[in-house]
Order: structure tokens, then C-alpha cells, then sequence
């Protein structure tokens, strides 16, 4: 039988091949080489100027092209990037034949968090002028993403009190031990288990005075800032929580934020994010019911944005559906409500608040009517022996707007999980990007997740112009870059924190 055979190893060349030649002119390799050297890496903050003597460094620009291929390729690991220098020949074409060790390859990613996602943000203005951002429609959401600390590793004060409790037990039963103990080494056995135990028990003591004086609920000893969080139903997991949000047209993420926190309070800042980047207000935000707080939907109503925020299921409903909280009229001018039977429910006008918190969603006032007494249809509408009692805190109104804006289009909301749930798939079940590689802080792991919404859309941004338009790309940046650059340095020079991509792709 006749196999297709290769050439022979040390057979010589009479035309020898360029790496150049190897590497097809469609490779997404010669798009990462052709986007990094679009930037203005100096603007965006990374480190360009060395001082003279000793060993030259490496430009950022080689490391930052290494990183991005690497993330597109499923490979984070500064030791597999090093490795990949000396045997991936896309790579030995990207950095021309450069082989970074991979302390040098670590320690470019932990101190340019910042500055990684100005490159980000690059991206998402090359999606602008390709017109892959609609601007009209957005959906944020978060996913977590576990943190390099186990839960063993971390602690809050009830698992501590646990810990102190059973060495304090141990030790009493070792002191009995000790009383009847009969022998030199059956006592020095004991003492040694008793130092152990009193080492253990001073480690809690520290840890608990440390979350005394930060006045935080927990703490993680291996990676301090990461939090144990609910991935979802009963799973929990030390993790960090990625805030993101997404245009719809083309599912590109056009925003991202590292948290340790939940999604409460994160989309006040969020919908300020996507003002400023899409440069309008005239665009529908949808976000889950995890964001539904008083505060943050204030926010956005403030700036004018249509936001739509599902409507978590109320705490209580009424024995009959026809007396729900919804179904009682509220008369903003006289500060009243009307129930379903005409009664008119007041209030003495003072605020209270309840036991859970000390913000403004808990203060709240309280409407009541002395018609619950004799009301026939009392049964149907409460089961509490003063009668039916509403409580309206201040944020009630920007609710009611939120619920009027959920009426008024609920297809549009069921577009949100198809949106934002697109690049959190892709990267985490896809790329197997379901953890943070790094430890020692949310800035690290910043700069491990700017990477990965980088790599995902460049690879989007790809998938969606063709081989076609990449090409023209290519020639276009080329032809204009050098000129370019040349003419509008007085630009850059007196612009802070911009980047060469936004003045030269609208060119194109």
C-alpha cells in the first residue's frame, strides 16, 4: 500500500523557505502582529523607555502579541507561553524568533492590569468601525470565576469560633491526658500535640483580629481579595465575580470588571461604563433580578436610559392574586393608596427601617386603614391580625418604573440571557476559561480576565468580517500607518491615554 511520504530531515534546500512564506496570509497570527502595533502602548500606560546599560529588555509590544495569541489558542501559563517561543513557528514569526523566559512573561501581565484593558478597549472601537457595534440594545450580567484559594483557606468568623472551639476541647482532653499520663515520653508526646494545637489556635486569634479591624466578613489566605460566593443553587465556590456587559447585534462585549462583591450594586456603574463607551443615551439596558436594587436602577433612570430589571418574586403575596401589592393604586399627590375594594390605606408620614440594613433601601413608610376590620374580603387579602399594612420605601417610584418598563415589552427582556450568556459559554465551557489563574489580588486577576475578553473579541471580530475585509484591513494599515504615525504626532503628544487605533481606523 502507497502512503504520502514526508521529506527527509537532513535533506538540504536549494530554495530555502522564509518563516515569512510559511505563514499564510489569512492567519489570525498576522491580524494579533497587525492590531498591537495599531497601539500606542506609551497612552495606554505600558512601559517603553528603559534606562541605558545591562541587559536590553523586551518591548511591551512583543509580550503583549505573545499574551493575545496565547489567550486565543488556550494557552495562560507564562511556562507553556516560554515553552511555545521555541516550538510554535507562528509564534517564532510573531516575536521574530524572541524567547522570553516565563518570569518575564508573568511579571509583564501582573503589572499592566490597567493598561491591558486600555488594549481592551481598542478592541471594542475596532468592532465600532467595522459597524459591529449596534449601541441600542445592551445586556449585562455577571459569571464567577473561581479564585486560586480552596475553602478550607477560607474563613469567617462563625467557621473560625468552630475552629477555636474544637482546639479548646482538644486541649482540655489533653490535659487530662497529661494528669494520668504515666512515663517521660507519653507527657513530652502530649506537650508536643499541645504546642501543635496552640500554634493552630493562635493562627485563628489572627485571622480573627484581622477581620475585626478591615471589618469584613470573611477572609482568604491564599489569594486575599477573592470571596466564597454562590456559583449557583447550593454550589459555592471561592471565586472572583466578573461583571460584563454585552452588545446585542453581534454579542461583543463592549465592558468588564473584576469584583469580589455581588451583583447589587454593580449596575449603577456599569450603565455609566456603557454611556461613556457608546457615547449616548439612547440605547435599552437588560440586566437579571440580581441587580434589582433601589439605588443602582435610580442610577440609570437619572441618565435617562430605558432599563429593563427582572422582577425578583415578592417576598409575600396576598392568599387571593387579586389583592397583590401590584393591584393596590398609589396616588403620588395626596400619598395614599387605594386598595382593590376603594379603601383608602394612609400613612402618619414618618420612615422607619428594618433590622437588615442602615442604607435607604430599608427605610421605608407604612400605609394602613381602619376598614380591615370590617372588610367581607379580608381573608382574601391578609392573614395578619391588624390588617392589611403596605410598606413604600424610597425608591418604590423607580421600581414602578422598572415593572411599567417590563410590561411594556417582555420579549424584549428574554433577549438578555442570549446575549450576555454568548461570550460567558465561549469562554468558560469552550476555552475552559472557568478559573483565574493568578493570585494575590483583584488586580492580577483583572489583568487575567482583560486578556481573555481580549482574545474573545478579536476572535469575534474575525469570525465576523471574513477573510475578505481582514485582508483589506491589512493593506489598509499598512498603507496609511507610516505616514500616519508621522503626521500626527503632535497629536498624541499633547492626547493623553488614547490609542493610535481610534484616530487611524476611521480612516477605513
Amino acid at each position: 500500500m502507497r502512503f504520502i511520504k514526508g521529506k527527509d530531515r537532513k535533506q538540504s534546500s536549494l530554495f530555502p523557505v522564509s518563516l515569512d512564506d510559511t505563514i499564510e496570509q489569512e492567519n489570525e497570527v498576522r491580524a494579533v502582529d497587525i492590531f498591537v502595533d495599531s497601539l500606542d502602548l506609551e497612552h495606554m500606560g505600558f512601559r517603553v523607555h528603559f534606562p541605558e546599560g545591562g541587559r536590553p529588555a523586551y518591548h511591551p509590544g512583543v509580550l503583549l502579541k505573545l499574551f493575545i495569541y496565547g489567550y486565543m489558542n488556550r494557552l495562560r501559563s507564562s511556562r507553556m507561553l516560554e515553552r511555545e517561543c521555541k516550538r510554535n513557528i507562528e509564534l517564532m514569526w510573531l516575536l521574530g524568533q524572541l524567547s522570553p523566559d516565563h518570569n518575564t512573561i508573568a511579571n509583564f501581565r501582573k503589572d499592566n492590569s490597567e493598561a491591558i484593558k486600555k488594549v481592551f478597549r481598542a478592541t471594542v472601537v475596532l468592532a465600532k468601525n467595522f459597524n459591529l457595534i449596534g449601541g441600542k440594545l445592551i445586556a449585562g450580567d455577571s459569571t464567577k470565576l473561581r479564585a486560586q484559594n480552596s475553602k478550607k483557606n477560607n474563613f469567617n468568623k462563625k467557621k473560625i469560633d468552630r475552629h477555636l472551639q474544637y482546639i479548646e476541647n482538644k486541649l482540655q482532653e489533653y490535659n487530662k491526658a497529661l494528669e494520668n499520663a504515666d512515663g517521660t515520653l507519653a507527657k513530652e508526646s502530649i506537650h508536643k500535640e499541645m504546642d501543635k494545637h496552640n500554634k493552630r489556635k493562635n493562627n485563628y486569634h489572627r485571622l480573627q483580629n484581622q477581620l475585626d479591624q478591615t471589618k469584613e466578613e470573611q477572609i482568604s489566605t491564599s489569594d486575599p481579595e477573592s470571596r466564597h460566593m454562590v456559583l449557583r443553587n447550593n454550589i459555592t465556590e471561592v471565586a472572583y465575580n466578573v461583571q460584563s456587559t454585552v452588545d446585542a447585534e453581534h454579542c461583543i462585549p463592549i465592558d468588564y470588571e473584576v469584583t469580589n462583591r455581588n451583583d447589587s450594586k454593580a449596575m449603577g456603574a456599569m450603565i455609566r461604563r456603557a454611556k461613556a463607551i457608546l457615547g449616548s443615551t439612547d440605547f435599552t439596558a437588560l440586566f437579571d433580578k440580581g441587580y434589582d436594587t433601589g439605588s443602582e436602577l435610580e442610577i440609570a433612570q437619572k441618565l435617562k436610559i430605558k432599563t429593563l430589571v427582572a422582577i425578583p418574586a415578592p417576598a409575600s403575596n396576598a392568599p387571593d392574586p387579586k389583592y397583590n401589592i401590584q393591584n393596590f393604586i398609589y396616588d403620588q399627590q395626596e400619598d395614599h393608596y387605594t386598595c382593590p375594594e376603594q379603601h383608602l390605606l394612609k400613612t402618619n408620614g414618618n420612615y422607619y427601617t428594618n433590622h437588615r440594613g442602615k442604607s435607604n433601601e430599608s427605610k421605608f413608610k407604612q400605609y394602613k386603614t381602619k376598614a380591615c376590620k370590617g372588610c367581607p374580603v379580608r381573608e382574601f387579602c391578609t392573614t395578619a391580625i391588624n390588617g392589611r399594612i403596605l410598606a413604600r420605601n424610597i425608591f418604590t417610584a423607580v421600581y414602578e418604573e422598572n415593572r411599567r418598563n417590563m410590561e411594556a415589552d417582555p420579549q424584549l427582556y428574554r433577549q438578555r440571557q442570549a446575549i450576555v450568556e454568548h461570550p460567558f459559554g465561549t469562554m468558560k465551557r469552550q476555552w475552559g476559561f472557568d478559573h483565574i489563574l493568578s493570585k494575590k489580588g483583584k488586580k492580577r486577576a483583572s489583568a487575567d480576565v482583560g486578556f481573555i475578553f481580549i482574545a474573545y473579541n478579536l476572535k469575534r471580530i474575525l469570525n465576523l468580517i471574513g477573510e475578505k475585509d481582514w485582508d483589506k484591513l491589512l493593506k489598509t494599515i499598512h498603507s496609511y500607518f507610516t505616514t500616519w504615525l508621522c503626521s500626527h504626532r503632535s497629536i498624541l503628544r499633547t492626547k493623553r491615554h488614547v490609542d493610535i487605533a481610534e484616530y487611524i481606523l476611521p480612516i477605513i
